[in-house]
């Protein structure tokens, strides 16, 4: 989020205001992920990377789409799902809250990415502190997950402002469409 922060600085405030339903979101989606079995959730998670990829890649057609046809409350209902899904699944979160993003008429990737960030600050932090509580985290690999992330972050800003938006939202769709092969395939 620090990475994006001239970006940021520029958002309407009241998107600050999408903490609110990431928090609960986040839990509730923690919450369902220590009472969903092994097997069903790896059966799920090639699924769920690939709509939210899907959803990224198709962005701009359903946007045109919706656009208008919803107000405040469109937009925390979805932000409340999208929290749901990142507390049970961290993995493509990013891809689904950018496509999330668009679809309430965000156009600037970076600003999108900067309150991306912030978003997945609270629903990782409100998930993180109930798999805490409920004794699931290795500490150990949690720490070294905690550092990788925030340095990955840090360089993951610079690169997307010298890449451009467009390579960066390509190079997101390509990355999503391949783990979503990868686990199909070991499956």
């Amino acid at each position: 989020m620090f990475g994006f922060r001239r970006d940021l600085a520029t958002l309407p405030r009241w998107l600050y205001l999408l903490t609110i339903p990431s928090l609960i979101g986040g839990g509730i989606g923690a919450v369902l992920l220590l009472h969903t079995s092994t097997q069903t959730f790896n059966a799920l998670v090639p699924w769920l990377i690939f709509g939210a990829t899907m959803l990224l890649a198709f962005q701009d057609a359903i946007t045109r789409q919706i656009r208008g046809r919803g107000g405040p409350a469109f937009v925390f209902t979805l932000q409340f799902l999208v929290s749901i899904y990142g507390g049970y699944f961290g993995a493509g979160m990013g891809i689904l809250m950018l496509a999330a993003l668009g679809f309430i008429g965000l156009t600037d990737l970076h600003q999108m990415n900067g309150l991306k960030n912030l978003l997945a600050i609270c629903i990782n932090g409100v998930a993180a502190i109930y798999f805490a509580i409920s004794g699931a985290v290795i500490w150990s690999d949690a720490i070294l997950m905690a550092v990788a992330a925030i340095l990955g972050g840090l360089a993951g800003a610079k690169i997307a402002h010298r890449l451009g938006r467009r390579f960066v939202r390509v190079a997101v769709v390509a990355i999503g469409l391949g783990m979503t092969i990868a686990l199909l395939l070991k499956r």
